[in-house]
């Protein structure tokens, strides 16, 4: 009988569309993946900003993941958006539990508006609780900045805070490079065994439509996981993918102010970026 890779999502739920859970499904679903959702909070948001949060309760939480994982049993786990430590603590809880296959974490603190989604005491209970269980974190540099409250300027910066994240006992980091100051975009991603880092580099495409961009990020290496390719190809694929979404949505209008990236441009049109190991 045939079946399709299953990726659950835990996140919060974007109500305009671009980011959250709404950019994971569509991400997992255009990749010919299969995608199940846990949703940790409500966002009232657009493409301008993020007015409020709305965490849903804990234990709620874990039991959308325990319906899923004992009925679907997803091969690889996204997790997003987690702004409270009771969350956290409930979605480690499971993961230990359940023990999918692959861990995909993306510490969602900053909107790309610049809103903070994240409570303080939230990110100790992360570094403590999802980043030790997490095949993979995928902070940007503001966010490997918190982490590592180190002030990251360049590719080699950025390896080193890489080696930094490591030490949380996760077992790769990939930091994000696009708001690098420079002409194009270059993410660092560092594998716990192995002592040279990858760097993926692209040229910048001018585009304010770049919401969801970091979710979108997270959730098609979790599926390319899923369908059986090795972590610095899943990152590869997932980052073509990327660049392919925001070249083809680039001169879409939707919201007045960061709108989306095109999720549904046709894969098969995906081209080899540099890529520097």
């Amino acid at each position: 009988m045939k079946t399709y890779p299953c990726i659950l999502t835990i996140a919060g739920s974007d109500c305009s569309g671009g980011a959250g859970i709404q950019a994971d499904i569509k991400t997992i679903s255009a990749l010919g993946a299969y995608a199940a959702s846990a949703i940790t909070s409500i966002t009232v948001q657009n493409t301008c900003g993020v007015s409020s949060i709305f965490p849903i309760p804990a234990q709620t939480v874990k039991a959308q993941i325990e319906a899923v994982m004992t009925d679907i049993r997803p091969e690889a786990v996204k997790i997003g958006m987690v702004s409270d430590p009771k969350i956290v603590a409930a979605i480690a809880q499971s993961i230990r539990r359940f023990q999918p296959r692959y861990v995909v974490f993306d510490p969602v603190m900053v909107s790309t508006s610049g809103c903070k989604l994240m409570e303080d005491s939230a990110i100790e209970a992360i570094v403590r609780e999802l980043m030790p269980l997490s095949t993979l974190i995928t902070p940007n540099l503001s966010e490997a900045e918190v982490l590592t409250n180190t002030k990251l300027s360049s590719p080699d910066e950025m390896e080193e805070a890489a080696g930094q994240l490591l030490q949380t006992g996760c077992g790769a980091v990939l930091i994000k490079g696009g708001h690098l100051p420079d002409d194009k975009m270059c993410d660092v991603l560092k594998i716990a065994d192995e002592e040279q880092a990858h760097r993926f580099t692209a040229p910048k495409i001018e585009s304010k439509n770049t919401h969801g961009t970091g979710c979108t990020l997270s959730s098609a290496i979790a599926t390319f996981l899923a369908l059986g390719h090795p972590l610095a190809e899943a990152a590869g694929k997932a980052k073509e993918y990327i660049y392919k979404g925001i070249e083809a949505g680039k001169d879409i209008h939707i919201g007045e102010g960061h709108g989306p990236l095109n999720h549904f441009f046709n894969p098969a049109k995906m081209h080899i970026l540099d890529k520097n190991v």
